[in-house]
């Protein structure tokens, strides 16, 4: 009877810690605002970075849309900084293939800008893996000529 309470307390331990585990989890996800994300309907490296967003906690609603230049225009992308997809997170606005890391850095400092760029679509960029990564930039726009944010290799900066 004794090692019946024993197990029994051990496994209600377990299931707290477990619960505990879950919901610190759960808080990091549910603090993240959404991202929407639009993108041409054939286009198989928006879904690559869609998951790379996922991967790093954001829940995504994709909007698929043969007009992204109608998409790119009412949200001030310069033309010189376009990719593929364009994403709106918390009042800003993400195009081509941005990394995790620096969404989050934008939200957590928000600057006074339009959003982030990754302009084309860089080899080894979220969303672009396969081949020899490319070291790439990630600018910051809106007011006056775009600044860099950070420089990456993959996903992680250098």
């Amino acid at each position: 009877m004794q090692n019946l309470s024993l197990i029994t307390r051990r496994t209600s331990f377990g299931l707290i810690a477990s619960a505990a585990v879950a919901l610190a989890a759960g808080a990091r996800a549910d603090t993240r605002p959404a991202i929407t994300v639009s993108k041409d309907p054939n286009c198989g490296c928006c879904n690559g970075w869609i998951a790379h967003l996922r991967r790093n906690g954001f829940a995504v609603t994709a909007i698929e849309t043969a007009d992204m230049l109608a998409v790119k225009a009412r949200l001030n992308v310069p033309a010189e900084l376009s990719s593929c997809h364009t994403a709106e997170i918390g009042g800003y606005v993400v195009e081509g293939h941005v990394p995790a890391q620096a969404i989050l850095r934008l939200l957590a400092e928000r600057p006074d800008a339009v959003g982030l760029a990754v302009p084309g679509m860089p080899i080894g960029s979220p969303g672009m893996e396969g081949g020899r990564p490319e070291v790439y930039e990630v600018f910051l726009f809106g007011k006056g000529p775009p600044v860099s944010f950070g420089r990456f290799l993959g996903d992680r900066p250098v």
